[in-house]
C-alpha cells in the first residue's frame, strides 16, 4: 500500500481480554483484568472489549466480567463493549448500562453448533433479536459474521452466504457490522473482495475487520482492507487469541503490529506504542509465558 501524505485515521479495537484470556489456562482475577483496562485506555486505546457475559462454567476466564465493568473508571471518549452469547448476557449488559455489546453468528452451520449449541438458521435468528433488543435498549451494537471467510469443518463459505446473514442482521439496524476469519483461512484477495462486496451493500464505513493469524496472513489481510476501504480492526496485545471450538486456530494480529504498520503507512491510531509493549510485559508476567514478539 502506497505511503499516504495526509492522515487518516483507522480504528482499532483491543480485544484479547476477552478473545485472548478465553484460550488461557491461568484466569486472571477481576482486579487484575480491570487493570489491564486501565493500562489499556493510558496507551490511548478508544475501543476495549472488555470481556463477555457467559456461564461461568463454560468459560471460567470470562467469570466476572459484570465486575470489571464495575470496577473500571469510564473515561470519556472509550467505547467499552462485551460479546454477549444469549438473551440473558444481553439483558444482563443492558442491566449494567454497558453501552455497545457485541453480537455474532456463524457462518458455518457446523461451528454454530459447536460454539452455541444451535443451527445457523436458528442462531441467526436469535441475534436478529438481540441486536434488535440491544438497539431497543439504547446500546451500540456491532453484529458480527463468524467463520466469513471459511470454516475448518466445511472448508470454503461462499460470499452470497456471508451477504444474506449480513442482510437479515441489517434489518435490526445493528451500528456496525463486523466480519471475523475465525479459522485464519482468508487470504488478501479474498478480503478485498468480501469488503467490496459489503460495501456496495452497507458502504464500508460501518465495516470491521477481526482476523486470525493461523497461516502468517492477518497482516496481509489488514492491508487489502484498507485497500478496500475499512477503517475499523480488532487486534489483541501479544498476538493473544483463537477459538477453543477450532483446532489449531491461532491468535489475533497483535496490537503493536498493526500500531507500528497503520503509523508507519501514515494512518492515525492514536495509540502510544512503547505503552502496548509494557502492557506486554504485563500480561507475559500474569500468563506466565512469552507472547508474541516483533
Amino acid at each position: 500500500m502506497n505511503r499516504r501524505t495526509a492522515t487518516e485515521a483507522v480504528h482499532i479495537q483491543e480485544v484479547g481480554l476477552r478473545d485472548g484470556l478465553q484460550n488461557e489456562p491461568i484466569v486472571l482475577t477481576v482486579r487484575e483484568r480491570a487493570g489491564l483496562v486501565e493500562a489499556l485506555v493510558q496507551a490511548g486505546l478508544k475501543r476495549i472489549q472488555i470481556g463477555s457475559l457467559v456461564n461461568p462454567r463454560r468459560v471460567p476466564q470470562m467469570a466476572g466480567t459484570d465486575q470489571v465493568w464495575k470496577m473500571i473508571r469510564k473515561s470519556q471518549g472509550v467505547r467499552y463493549s462485551v460479546l454477549v452469547l444469549n438473551e440473558r448476557g444481553l439483558e444482563q449488559a443492558l442491566a449494567e448500562w454497558i453501552p455497545h455489546v457485541e453480537v455474532y453468528v456463524s457462518a458455518s452451520d457446523t461451528h454454530s453448533r459447536k460454539n452455541s449449541g444451535a443451527s445457523l438458521k436458528q442462531a441467526l435468528s436469535s441475534a436478529v433479536r438481540m441486536v434488535s433488543r440491544a438497539v431497543e435498549g439504547g446500546a451500540g451494537v456491532t453484529a458480527g459474521v463468524m467463520c466469513a471467510f471459511g470454516c475448518y469443518y466445511e472448508g470454503g463459505v461462499s460470499q452470497e452466504r456471508v451477504l444474506e446473514i449480513v442482510a437479515a442482521l441489517e434489518e435490526a439496524h445493528p451500528t456496525e457490522i463486523a466480519l471475523a476469519d475465525t479459522t485464519g483461512m482468508a487470504d488478501p484477495v479474498a478480503v478485498k473482495r468480501m469488503v467490496e462486496a459489503l460495501g456496495k451493500a452497507i458502504g464500508s464505513e460501518r465495516l470491521s475487520l477481526h482476523l486470525h493469524d493461523t497461516r502468517g496472513l492477518g497482516m496481509a489481510n489488514l492491508i487489502a482492507a484498507l485497500e478496500a476501504g475499512v477503517r475499523s480492526f480488532d487486534t489483541s496485545v501479544g498476538g493473544l487469541g483463537g477459538c477453543p471450538f477450532i483446532p489449531g486456530a491461532a491468535g489475533n494480529i497483535s496490537t503493536e503490529a498493526a500500531v507500528e504498520a497503520l503509523e508507519n503507512m501514515r494512518f492515525s491510531t492514536g495509540v502510544a506504542a512503547g505503552e502496548l509493549l509494557r502492557i506486554r510485559s504485563d500480561l507475559e508476567k500474569l500468563l506466565g509465558r512469552t507472547l508474541w514478539r516483533t
